[in-house]
């Protein structure tokens, strides 16, 4: 290290945090014993040669561990950090104050910037942590389906949950969404939210929350959440709500998980909607089959070019969207046909539900509902729409709403995995998984152009038609004759022309 260039540790932390905060230069003593209180006294001589925020946060983490104050555990190393980098973040009322008056000040999209900027720089939203993810886009029939390999969020350490095992349990907060996060300091095996901050809003006399996805999947991944605590449930006032929001936050889109399990998200015991800034290939698939719905003849309809069973809305009455889309969901939840494996129920157990989505598109409000089914069976007992089991080597979770879209979330497992592929591709010494083996040994036979040089490629590409596959897979009327016949029986059920 440079000693011309270092500085002490804990200066410096303290003056970027006046310059990125409503702090002052005579806060400064205030501020050093703030950090010293949580790192340790023996800090304050410590030298640095970092000059960026974060990076002087990670060393102030070091310190903290060297002093005993810190254990050695990603969740302590968390909770430590996220306290100090509540110092840049206004409490709560300051910061919904500071949002709304920008909105109102006929400036929504700069209020919604702010926001977004504040999240990231307090590191709220893991952007180093984000980073890491592997990115490809790959071609398919349906357009250019989006894959990612998940590696932001940590692994699981043994140290870790041997430590959880021995705190005293609690159900405070209920879940990772109730309003109560707000400013937790958070625990072993429960995320730190000291810097965490939710703005507030009303969907007619219900009370709302916005806030951002700590490990986005896309631009400005965010989350709307029902400041209530209560299991999620797809109806007309779903509807309702979606399209309120795209109203109330211009440029985003929004769309809600199934209310089902095996259809429905991770979190099906609080309602919530994610949304964010970007355009997924679903959005850019055309209508194939136009469609026009007795007494909505002010809607525009049709069945998406998809590979799950899509049909679009779009029109300028809200009420009229959600009152046919409020039409499609309960003849949906009730509408079998044996003939495609279709069954709104078995033995009591309700199957079909919707993941609908709405965006606004050239000044008219769309939404798309997209059919699920969760059915089981003795061949498919993880899900008869569901990945498959000769797919499930690349996936087998569940396929939520950013997979419904078009964007693969695939496990950490593959980015060693692939690797192993490519060289079994190239005949050269691998370990590759068994369960990989045949899909390689198809790969090997459909490309006899493999060479090193295109090696990568050619895998991400078959990776994406697996992905296609998986949704395939989950679409419940199939991308064929027979499948799409029983589609247009279904929409005709519902007074489609």
């Amino acid at each position: 290290m440079n000693k011309l260039t270092e500085q002490k540790l804990v200066a410096a932390f303290v003056k970027q945090v006046i310059g990125n905060s409503y702090f002052q230069a005579e806060d400064q003593i205030y501020l050093r014993n703030y950090v010293l209180r949580l790192v340790g006294d023996e800090t304050l001589d410590a030298t640095t040669a970092q000059t960026e925020l974060l990076d002087l946060k990670d060393e102030l983490i070091k310190q903290a561990q060297k002093n005993g104050r810190c254990g050695q555990t990603h969740d302590e190393k968390d909770i430590l950090g996220a306290q100090l980098m509540e110092l840049i973040v206004p409490r709560p009322s300051q910061v919904n104050q500071k949002f709304w008056r920008t909105y109102q000040n006929d400036d929504p999209q700069k209020a919604i910037t702010d926001f977004y900027t504040l999240s990231r720089r307090s590191d709220y939203i893991k952007t180093r942590s984000i980073a890491k993810n592997i990115y490809f886009p790959a071609k398919t029939d349906y357009g250019d389906l989006e894959i990612t390999i998940n590696l932001s969020k940590p692994e699981k350490d043994p140290k870790q949950i041997a430590l959880a095992k021995k705190q005293k349990s609690t159900d405070y907060p209920l879940c990772q969404l109730c309003l109560e996060n707000e400013g937790y300091l958070g625990r072993i095996g429960y995320p730190a939210r000291s810097n965490h901050r939710v703005i507030r809003f009303n969907i007619g006399d219900e009370q709302w929350g916005f806030q951002y996805s700590p490990y986005a999947y896309f631009g400005e991944h965010c989350i709307f959440l029902d400041t209530k605590h209560h299991e999620m449930q797809i109806d007309q006032d779903t509807f309702t709500r979606l399209l309120t929001i795209i109203e109330k936050f211009p440029g985003y889109f929004v769309g809600s998980n199934a209310d089902l399990p095996i259809v429905g998200g991770s979190i099906l015991t609080h309602e919530h909607y994610q949304g964010g800034r970007h355009v997924f290939a679903m959005e850019e698939a055309p209508i194939e089959t136009s469609l026009e719905f007795s007494g909505f003849e002010g809607i525009t309809a049709g069945i998406v070019k998809w590979p799950m069973s899509v049909i679009r809305l779009r029109g300028d009455s809200k009420a009229q969207l959600t009152q046919l889309a409020n039409k499609i969901l309960k003849k949906w939840r009730n509408y079998s046909d044996e003939s495609v494996n279709v069954r709104a129920e078995t033995n009591g157990e309700p199957h079909h539900t919707i993941t609908p989505i709405a965006r606004l598109r050239d000044g008219q409000l769309e939404l798309d509902l997209v059919l699920r089914d969760n059915q089981t069976s003795k061949q498919y007992p993880d899900g008869i729409f569901h990945p498959h089991p000769d797919v499930q080597h690349i996936k087998q979770e569940n396929i939520g709403l950013i997979e419904v879209m078009g964007l693969a979330i695939l496990p950490p497992r593959l980015k060693k995995e692939l690797k192993e592929v490519a060289k079994y591709l190239l005949g050269q010494q691998n370990e590759i998984a068994d369960y990989h083996l045949p899909w390689a040994q198809q790969i090997k036979k459909d490309h006899a152009d493999l060479n090193v040089d295109n090696v990568d490629d050619i895998v991400q590409k078959e990776v994406g038609k697996v992905f296609a596959r998986v949704l395939e897979d989950a679409g419940v009327f199939k991308r064929e004759e027979k499948g799409q016949a029983a589609f247009k029986r279904f929409v005709r059920s519902v007074g489609a022309k």
